[in-house]
């Protein structure tokens, strides 16, 4: 199985190359030779071709069925999907402590770090693509689709521990506080009184938002992935 293999290959290099390039080890000594600016576009150029590969790796793999979800299973996508729209909206909308540059928003004006999804939690984009991942493994069999979403959700839920390590080592005291007032698991840090939820920071747009992604997504299911995301 030639295309499997090769899918494979782009998965691990996809989800490797992540934590490859941003270990320290590796990350230090590149941008001092490039600059932070400049290792920032290898970085963001060598992680997009390897995406490119694996899609169009998946596109082209055979269809080999490993196991036969339950009936049941084929409605998670629908269940999980709007929750993982939402959550990559909400954290690719409001500025984070976490992304690149984002540790400026410690440096300056730490309490506002913890607001709005981060709130709930740390890593809103990480979670919402666990999820499509996740969603999308209980409902598929096939052995391309395992591989994919395998790999997408070791990339997601290692990302954040990495994240998170990076973020402490760089910041040191500063990461403190936002570490106490937030949480990698969602409401962890809710459920144990260390932060309220702040609707008023997630505002009413960004779930609609979502859920118009999602109907859209839905709509556009058939055209551009082949199958329909509805059981039947």
């Amino acid at each position: 199985m030639p295309s499997v293999n090769e899918l494979l290959a782009a998965t691990i290099l996809f989800a490797g190359g992540h934590f490859l390039l941003s270990s320290a080890s590796l990350r230090k000594p590149l941008s001092r030779k490039l600059g932070n600016n400049g290792f920032q576009i290898v970085y963001s150029l060598c992680v997009l071709a390897a995406f490119v590969w694996m899609l169009f790796a998946y596109a082209s793999a055979p269809f080999v069925n490993l196991w036969f979800p339950a009936p049941a299973l084929a409605w998670a996508p629908q269940v999980l999907m709007p929750i993982a729209f939402f959550a990559v909206v909400a954290g690719l909308t409001t500025p984070s402590a976490t992304a690149v540059g984002g540790q400026k928003l410690l440096e300056d004006t730490p309490q506002s770090a913890t607001r709005g999804i981060f709130t709930i939690t740390r890593h809103p984009f990480l979670w919402g693509t666990t999820l499509w991942a996740f969603s999308h493994l209980l409902a598929n069999g096939d052995a391309a689709s395992i591989i994919l979403m395998v790999g997408i959700a070791v990339l997601s839920l290692g990302g954040m521990h990495h994240i998170d390590q990076r973020r402490e080592a760089a910041l040191g005291a500063a990461w403190g506080p936002y570490a106490m007032t937030t949480s990698l698991v969602p409401f962890a840090a809710i459920a144990s009184g260390r932060t309220k939820l702040d609707w008023r920071g997630i505002g009413w747009w960004r779930p609609l938002v979502a859920l118009v992604i999602h109907v859209v997504a839905m709509a556009l299911h058939p055209a551009v992935i082949g199958v329909s995301p509805f059981p039947g």
